[in-house]
């Protein structure tokens, strides 16, 4: 088994050349971005697509025959079939689709909003994981109530987890599911816990005509994601998350099993300069390697983790098997969340951000049965270095 110092040691020069493209990162030396869970940066790539697109072709898609207006028709289209072969997708858009959304978040309500309300019938149950992010908790809530006012009973269900790993509990799962069991809602990986959630679990345990949503807002952009492996149906995530301008985001749908999803209302403008940046994201992301991006940040956070557990202060939240060096389980996905035993989250924020070193230090959107006390976030990217995670271990070693 690699360890991960000869990971980041055999990616050492791939990882300079793509540090090197991120301007605010190298404008910034005496600066730590560790906080790309909440927001990724940009590549030159993406900026210069941006600003070629907003200086050469800006029109509105769908509404115009000229040039311009073609050239973004064209750019909108191009991007969906993008979207759809960077997800694996084996057949682009011949039966799925691809709808651009602002991000993860109204992607999901799209899902519970416009599809889920069309799929359910009286007496139907839906699971839900409650110790995930809230944007994949309360949107399914929001679901329960449209029905309800429509007379229609739906329950709703918690998704169990095994409390020892912070991964579902696919056994406990598989108990749990019953002939009326019609949805089930999963996050691909934990926002908090930085845990690959095992998605491919789900579809053994609830069996093949269940649909399931994936909100996928931590893994795209931050290693492969494929819908074909994954056996879901629908794919959520934020392009702000993925190297892309916030602002956008998508979700992709199998259109298999229930009604096709289509989003409901007048879709209005699109955001096109959002998009150009998505498609340009895609192109970088695919030519650095997802596989390659995962192994880097799995490293940096391997790193992180076999530092703070030598620190008797802090506690590392998650599964407390991966924390050892020789850990037979898998590593946390670029995401390492902690606290210390005697200083608050926020006021350790404060410090860590005096240092030069960006984290986030709250309770990070859990949903109502995540953790109950603010922790503090530290969330890598393609971009962070190993000279980073040592400079933020050395300063929580003197607190």
């Amino acid at each position: 088994m690699t360890t991960p110092d000869e990971t980041l040691g055999e990616l050492h020069d791939w990882h300079r050349a793509l540090r090197d493209q991120f301007p605010i990162v190298t404008g910034h030396p005496d600066q730590a971005y560790l906080d790309s869970a909440a927001t990724s940066q940009k590549p030159r790539a993406v900026l210069d697509t941006v600003q070629r697109y907003l200086t050469t072709a800006n029109a509105n898609a769908g509404r115009g025959t000229y040039t311009w207006a073609n050239a973004t028709t064209a750019l909108v289209d191009r991007t969906r079939t993008r979207v759809a072969r960077f997800l694996g997708d084996p057949a682009p858009r011949q039966r799925s689709g691809v709808h651009f959304v602002s991000g993860a978040t109204e992607g999901l309500r799209a899902v519970a909003r416009d599809w889920l309300p069309h799929h359910l019938r009286d007496g139907d149950e839906i699971i839900v994981p409650f110790a995930d992010h809230e944007a994949n908790a309360l949107p399914w809530l929001e679901a329960r109530q449209l029905l309800a006012d429509r007379g229609v009973r739906v329950t709703v269900r918690e998704l169990p987890y095994d409390p020892a790993s912070q991964d579902y509990d696919h056994r406990a799962l598989a108990r749990l599911v019953t002939e009326r069991t019609a949805f089930v809602a999963a996050t691909h990986v934990h926002h908090v816990y930085g845990a690959d959630m095992n998605v491919h679990r789900i579809r053994a345990a609830v069996g093949p005509e269940v649909p399931i949503c994936l909100d996928a807002a931590q893994s795209v952009g931050h290693l492969p994601v494929d819908v074909g492996t994954l056996d879901v149906d629908f794919v959520v995530f934020s392009g702000h998350k993925a190297l892309a301008l916030p602002g956008t985001g998508a979700v992709w749908a199998r259109n298999t099993r229930g009604p096709a999803f289509t989003p409901g209302g007048w879709a209005g403008t699109p955001n096109t300069a959002g998009i150009a940046s998505l498609e340009a994201a895609l192109d970088w992301l695919d030519a650095a390697g997802p596989d390659r991006i995962r192994r880097w940040n799995s490293a940096l956070a391997a790193r992180l983790t076999d530092g703070l557990r030598t620190l008797a202060p802090y506690e590392v939240l998650g599964c407390q098997r991966s924390l050892a060096a020789d850990s037979e389980v898998q590593r946390r996905e670029g995401i390492v969340t902690f606290r210390h035993r005697g200083i608050g989250s926020n006021d350790l924020g404060f410090i860590l951000a005096s240092h030069g070193l960006m984290v986030r230090a709250d309770g990070h959107c859990q949903a109502r049965a995540g953790e109950s006390e603010s922790s503090v976030r530290v969330s890598l990217h393609v971009y962070n270095s190993p000279e980073e995670v040592d400079l933020l271990l050395s300063v929580l070693r003197g607190l």
